[in-house]
């Protein structure tokens, strides 16, 4: 799933080819993703694009009639084309340019979605998201504060967007890695020299991330279609039974919130 870095180097990616660009149509062929997509979308019609945003895992493109909303969902991705050849099965959403060029979306497990805020008005989805993790808002102490009392394992705890947005499971597992903390711990556990190592982390994981261009495992790819290069860097994530590149200890793998947890027991004590 597209997380954090790969939605921000897809917005880096669009961007150029769409601000102040005219939306000249909108061709939508799958109404049908995680929502159905509302036929308010084609307010876009006509208008000009001002700016393009990512909030949490949403990009949001804006126009003085409303902002589109959109989530690469599990398989999602954006293409901008200036010869766009002729749709496949899965190329659900054309936003056609005044400059002749296409972004196309294509889904090929439709759990993604377009959505819809008329101007002025904000989206569910996105009101209560926390802070953006590599914004000055995102502290140390913010984490400390909202893990009061929290028993639920830190790797389960920031991960939960209403503490932090945007960090997903493997950006997770790298950045305890990184700061030496056992993802299994319990959040209220965590000292605030602990707190300012992993906030620390997880900025730097990601800023990394975002420079090489995301992570590609399965699905995701650049704008441009090519791979993002982070998965070279990663320490611990998919790496079970394999030395850790620090102590040599073998790598574990654990269920923690139903996710994949990946740690070096060495590294990381609980």
């Amino acid at each position: 799933m597209p997380e954090l870095p790969e939605v921000e180097v897809s917005r880096l990616g669009i961007t150029p080819h769409l601000e102040g660009q005219i939306i000249k149509n909108i061709v939508v062929r799958q109404r049908q993703l995680r929502w159905w997509i509302p036929e308010e979308i084609h307010g876009l019609h006509g208008h000009t694009i001002k700016s393009i945003r990512r909030r949490a895992k949403y990009l949001l493109i804006d126009t003085d009639a409303g902002t589109a909303i959109i989530h690469l969902g599990m398989s999602g991705s954006l293409r901008v084309l200036e010869h766009p050849p002729e749709p496949t099965k899965h190329d659900h959403v054309d936003l056609v340019l005044g400059n002749g060029k296409v972004m196309r979306y294509n889904d090929p497990r439709r759990f993604g979605a377009w959505l819809w805020s008329e101007a002025g008005e904000s989206h569910a989805l996105i009101d209560n998201c926390g802070p953006e993790p590599l914004s000055d808002d995102f502290s140390a102490q913010w984490m400390q504060e909202r893990a009061n009392n929290k028993r639920v394992a830190v790797k389960t705890f920031i991960m939960n967007n209403s503490h932090v947005v945007g960090v997903g499971n493997i950006y997770a597992s790298e950045s305890l890695f990184a700061a030496k903390v056992a993802p299994i711990i319990p959040a209220y556990k965590l000292s605030l020299d602990d707190w300012q190592r992993l906030v620390k982390e997880i900025k730097l994981v990601l800023h990394k991330a975002i420079q090489q261009g995301g992570t590609t495992l399965k699905d995701f790819a650049q704008t441009d279609g090519k791979p993002g290069y982070f998965a070279q860097e990663l320490q611990v994530y998919g790496r079970a039974g394999e030395p850790c590149r620090v102590c040599d200890e073998l790598i574990q793998q654990q269920k923690i919130g139903q996710r994949n947890t990946f740690f070096c027991p060495r590294c990381q004590p609980a």
